[in-house]
C-alpha cells in the first residue's frame, strides 16, 4: 500500500539463504496491487530493487481446499511468471507477516497460508529459524506433471537426452514441478547452459525446476538449482525437499538430511509418520523502503539495522 503521504508503495526485502524477495503488504484487497510487468521491473537487479521475485501478503481466501487460513500468498517471479509456491519465499513471508503483526522476538507462532500449491504451514521458532510443513510430495507422473513416465507411474531415474547429453532424472512435485539428477560434481555443471533447455523441455508441460545433486553422505546432499522463471538462484526450498525425496527413492540418502545450497544449508526431513516434508532454515530482513510510483524515479529505501 502507499506510504503515509500516498507517495509510493512500501516494501521489505528479505532473503532465505540468498534467495531474495520483495515482500508487499497486500492485506487490504484480494487483487495484486502491482501488475506482473511492474513486479518483474522491481526484480531487475540493474534498474529495479533487485530480487528473485515479489511476494504479496493477501487476505484469507474462501477456497474450500484451504479453509480457515490466516493469509494468502502469491508470488511473481523475476520473469513475470507466477509459480505455485516457494519454500525459501514462504519462510521470508512468515517473518514479514510476523513483523506486520508486531510479533515479539523469540516468540513462536504457526501460520496457515493459502498458496496455489494448497495449504502450507510455516512455524516461526524461538531461535529465529522457520520450520515449514511442506505437505506430501506428489510422485504420479501426470500430476508432477511430466511425460517421463506413464500416467499413474512414478518417474524415477528416467533417461532424458538434451543437446546430445543423456542424464537420468527423477520427477517430484512439491506443488511445483522438479526434475532431479545426481552428478559426481555439482560445481562442474554449467547451469546457465544446461538449465534453460531442461526447464523448457517438452516432457515437462508446465516447465520445471532443475536440481543437480551431489551425494556427500546418507545425511548430506549438495545441490545447485536452475529455477523455473528465475534462473540460477542461491537456494530453493521446494527443490531441497524434492531432492531429498529423489535421494530416498533412489536409495542415495536417508529421510532426514542436510541439503547444502550455494547460499547455505537447509534441514529437510521426509517424515515416515505422516509422509510430509519438513523444511527448517533461516529468513532475514535486508532492508525496507518505499518505491515511488513514478517509474522515472529510483526507489527510496530506508536501510534497517538488520542489514
Amino acid at each position: 500500500m502507499g506510504d503515509a503521504n500516498g507517495n509510493g508503495i512500501q516494501f521489505a526485502k528479505y532473503h532465505g539463504l540468498g534467495n531474495d524477495f520483495i515482500l508487499v503488504d497486500n492485506r487490504h484487497q484480494s487483487e495484486l496491487i502491482l501488475s506482473t510487468e511492474t513486479a518483474a521491473q522491481w526484480c531487475d537487479r540493474h534498474f529495479g530493487i533487485g530480487a528473485d521475485g515479489v511476494i504479496f501478503v493477501l487476505p484469507p481466501t474462501d477456497d474450500p481446499r484451504t479453509s480457515d487460513t490466516d493469509y494468502t500468498m502469491r508470488i511473481i517471479n523475476s520473469d513475470g511468471s507466477e509459480p505455485e509456491m516457494c519454500g525459501n519465499g514462504i519462510r521470508c513471508y512468515a517473518k514479514f507477516v510476523a513483523a506486520l503483526e508486531n510479533l515479539p522476538e523469540n516468540a513462536e507462532k504457526l501460520y496457515r497460508i493459502h498458496t496455489l500449491a494448497g495449504l502450507i504451514q510455516p512455524k516461526i521458532r524461538p531461535d529465529g529459524q522457520v520450520t515449514v510443513d511442506m505437505g506430501e510430495p506428489i510422485l504420479s507422473a501426470e500430476k508432477v506433471p511430466t511425460t517421463l513416465a506413464a500416467a499413474g507411474e512414478k518417474a524415477i531415474d528416467m533417461p532424458l537426452t538434451v543437446d546430445g547429453v543423456t542424464r537420468n532424472f527423477t520427477a517430484v512435485s512439491m506443488g511445483n514441478p522438479h526434475a532431479i539428477t545426481f552428478v559426481d560434481d555439482v560445481d562442474s555443471i554449467a547451469l546457465e547452459t544446461v538449465g534453460p533447455p531442461l526447464e523448457t523441455n517438452a516432457v515437462f508441460p508446465q516447465k520445471t525446476n532443475v536440481e543437480f545433486i551431489q551425494v556427500l553422505g546418507r545425511d548430506r546432499l549438495k545441490m545447485r538449482v536452475w529455477e523455473r522463471g528465475a534462473g540460477i538462484t542461491l537456494a530453493c526450498g521446494t527443490g531441497a525437499c524434492a531432492s531429498l525425496v529423489a535421494g530416498v527413492l533412489n536409495d542415495r540418502c536417508d529421510r532426514h538430511a542436510t541439503v547444502e545450497l550455494p547460499g547455505g544449508p537447509l534441514d529437510i526431513e521426509w517424515s515416515s509418520t505422516d509422509n510430509h516434508l519438513y523444511m527448517t532454515g533461516p529468513a532475514a530482513l535486508v532492508f525496507t523502503g518505499t518505491h515511488s510510483e513514478d517509474r522515472q524515479k529510483s526507489p527510496s529505501t530506508s536501510v534497517s539495522d538488520h542489514f
